[in-house]
């Protein structure tokens, strides 16, 4: 077995892999990525709705909170800097007579939080911006600062800024088990070139394999370990014009933001995702099929807020799986990011907004290396 010491290692290569791993190398650090896969991004990263989100939803004092609107506001910044497209198309929570009053808890709670750009609509008001929205809708929220991006895009810049700065990749490099050791840590891994890694640092950015990958790691204590479930998200695409500008989101629930409905740079119209909370001891690999017969429930559901949905308009797209710290029906659950030992730091339930967040939890993670 191959046996070799380097600075840092930072497992996974999704975007917040990359991002953290981007920032370090940039740092002057010698950084090396472990990877599973064969590509970046393959998982949660890469099997969402794309939107850049303002930060309206989380709890003041979270770094759910925190971490959108500061992220938010770095990738922009960072996606003019590049050249990577975006749409800052806007967005609207809209809600019926039963919700209106939760439009007001959602802007005060989001302003606390340091949004910025958001005001409440009626429902005429509402329709004046988005005509195709349903008659009974009596209020909205809107946000300026909301919109979608080319993720791909990107996750490709982050690379190459990684690469431009030393750092490396090492695909189908999945971590088997580590321990603790003075001075750092070391790691086994597998794949087709097994190897031995004498790393000083850590950083467990490991997605869906986060809480298994602390679980192998000998002599690191994790306090309360967290028990992870994963929520299916399905999409379907919409065939024919989408007769919206702005993002279209109905009000949240606990698991999830709802089904909205979003355009893609290409003019595509899709909704979703729906909640499909997987088996309580489901675990990677995942199945990423849609069932065509959750379409039901994407038409009942969208035409709450677009009544001119046609019948046959929604076919199954894609699906993504979203890595979770809580159970259904429970509050949503904030990110985890700590050391667990000073040379170890693990992010766990880095779900919606991590996207979004990404450029400020690698701010957040470089402050705390040494």
């Amino acid at each position: 077995m191959e046996q070799f010491d380097t600075d840092l290692v930072v497992i996974g290569a999704g975007v917040i892999g990359l991002a953290v791993a981007r920032a370090a190398a940039m740092s002057g650090r010698e950084v090396i990525v472990l990877e599973a896969e064969a590509h970046i991004s393959s998982h949660t990263s890469s099997r969402n709705s794309e939107v850049i989100h303002a930060g309206i939803y989380y709890p003041l004092g979270s770094m759910k909170a925190y971490h959108c609107v500061r992220g938010r506001r770095l990738l922009y910044a960072y996606l003019d800097q590049h050249s990577v497209r975006y749409n800052r198309c806007e967005k609207l929570i809209v809600a019926h007579p039963d919700e209106a009053d939760g439009l007001s808890t959602i802007l005060d709670r989001a302003v606390a939080c340091d949004v910025e750009g958001l005001r409440l609509l009626d429902g005429a008001e509402a329709r004046k911006v988005e005509p195709a929205l349903h008659p009974d809708i009596t209020a909205a929220l809107h946000s300026s600062q909301s919109g979608i991006f080319d993720s791909h895009a990107y996750f490709l810049a982050l690379q190459g800024e990684l690469e431009d700065h030393g750092g490396m990749i090492a695909f189908e490099t999945p971590v088997r088990s580590g321990r603790i050791i003075i001075d750092g840590v070391q790691l086994i891994t597998g794949g087709a070139t097994p190897a031995k890694i004498n790393a000083r640092q850590v950083i467990n950015a490991a997605g869906h394999n986060a809480v298994a990958v602390a679980a192998e790691i000998e002599g690191l204590a994790v306090e309360r370990p967290p028990k992870p479930r994963f929520v299916k998200g399905n999409y379907f695409s919409i065939s024919g014009r989408t007769p919206f500008r702005k993002l279209i989101y109905p009000m949240p629930g606990s698991a999830s933001l709802g089904l909205h409905l979003t355009i893609d740079l290409a003019g595509r119209g899709k909704v979703g995702p729906d909640v499909e909370w997987l088996d309580e001891d489901a675990a990677p690999p995942f199945d990423y099929q849609v069932d065509a017969g959750r379409a039901a429930a994407f038409y009942q559901s969208v035409r709450r807020y677009w009544p001119g949905l046609p019948d046959g308009a929604l076919a199954p797209d894609y699906a993504g799986v979203r890595p979770k710290l809580v159970g259904p029906g429970e509050p949503s659950g904030d990110f985890r990011i700590e050391a667990s030992d000073p040379n170890f730091i693990n992010l766990f339930g880095i779900e919606s907004p991590g996207l979004t967040s990404s450029l400020s939890i690698s701010e957040h993670v470089m402050t705390m290396l040494d």
